[in-house]
């Protein structure tokens, strides 16, 4: 049985122990919280063995074969540095860090050390996500002439809203294209086969003073929690962007993304379109993709194991029908991920089949050429 350790016991921390017991063959064997009232409650409430206030001691614990940091992002560096020195494999939320010298740093310290190393980029695990990447490649869509989407949300659409990732010493320079944009480029990326290699982009911050809670509020809680104390807090990152993009291959593409778009909840959208055939997907809706033809009537394909290829079957562990989401894509991607951490290492897949920290590194890359475009008003290239 391997056994994982949680550094972050918020959203995503629950998310990861969830998944991690799903597999069968992992223990979470213990959490970290720096706040030991609510580290306490979080162990009792999953049960799990061991809780530390310091991260720094689950790490040394020689019982914890497998780090999980699903902490705010200026912490992520020191940690997996930390969990690799270790002997540790790791599992990260991205981004890996917030500035591209640590990135390549900790890239090649988990490749001198061969640990396993994992970014959460989850999208890429729903079951029609993989098949539309399948029906790319062979293609069944002919030439990708273009990409376009989307990736709306509403939880900071109030100036009351609040969280960690609206102050840049935590989160850094970018908010929305960092934290959502960077899950629909590298999903685009992973469906098309393709990169991105210049963009061209605009920002914008509507919420430009916002209203700080006087006490912690857990990501996407604000909108159920009524804090009665605020103080004024000016805003420096993007509620909105769009991004215009120029494909290696020669395909175009655009994608806008918000955090204040009402109602939008947590919508990922994108349409591939070819010289043969289009084909979209959305993640409020995931079990279905939208087939689009000039010559014959439009279709539907409803995510069924019968009707998928073999790689993307692996992904649908219930019959058509049953409906597969959000939590399930964590359960698919750790499955990937623990198929190496119990490999013996020379049996470990080269590459990886599942987003490394090499893709985090990439993550930072885009994000970095977008920042810069924002800034200067014009199209920049991505630098790897």
């Amino acid at each position: 049985m391997v056994k994982a350790g949680i550094i972050g016991v918020g959203f995503i921390g629950a998310a990861h122990i969830e998944a991690l017991r799903r597999l069968g063959n992992v223990e979470v064997a213990a959490v970290s919280n720096s706040d030991p009232e609510r580290l306490e409650a979080n162990r009792a409430r999953y049960g799990v063995p061991k809780a530390y206030v310091d991260w720094r001691e689950m790490v040394r614990d020689p019982g914890v074969d497998v780090i999980h940091i699903c902490t705010p992002n200026h912490l992520h560096y020191e940690m997996t540095k930390a969990a690799l020195l270790a002997g540790k494999h790791v599992v990260g939320e991205k981004p890996i860090t917030t500035c591209r010298a640590e990135a390549e740093e900790l890239v090649r310290l988990a490749g001198e050390l061969g640990l396993v190393n994992a970014i959460d980029f989850n999208i890429r695990y729903y079951p029609l996500v993989r098949q539309l990447s399948q029906m790319v490649a062979k293609g069944e869509l002919g030439e990708v002439f273009a990409v376009h989407g989307s990736y709306l949300q509403d939880w900071l659409f109030y100036g009351t809203d609040y969280n960690w990732r609206l102050e840049t010493a935590m989160a850094g320079r970018s908010r929305a294209v960092a934290d959502i944009g960077s899950h629909w480029m590298d999903t685009v990326e992973y469906v098309t086969g393709d990169r991105i290699a210049e963009v061209c982009a605009d920002f914008a911050t509507f919420r430009k003073v916002r209203m700080k809670p006087l006490r912690p509020v857990e990501t996407y809680a604000g909108k159920i929690e009524t804090p009665d104390a605020y103080e004024s807090i000016p805003i420096g990152t993007e509620d909105y962007a769009t991004v215009m993009f120029r494909l290696g291959g020669g395909g175009r593409g655009s994608f806008t993304v918000s955090q204040v778009s009402a109602g939008r909840k947590n919508r990922i959208q994108f349409e591939v379109d070819g010289s043969e055939s289009s084909a979209a997907w959305e993640s409020e809706l995931p079990n279905q993709m939208w087939l689009g033809r000039r010559d014959a009537a439009n279709g539907l394909l409803l995510k069924d194991p019968s009707l998928l290829y073999p790689e993307s079957r692996e992904l649908a562990d219930y019959p058509g029908g049953h409906n597969e989401g959000h939590p399930d894509t964590f359960k698919m991607l750790f499955r990937d991920i623990y198929a190496d951490i119990t490999a013996e290492p020379g049996e470990r897949r080269d590459p990886p089949t599942y987003p490394t920290f090499a893709d985090g590194l990439r993550e930072i890359a885009l994000c970095d050429a977008i920042c810069e475009s924002d800034k200067k008003g014009g199209w920049v290239k991505v630098w790897a």
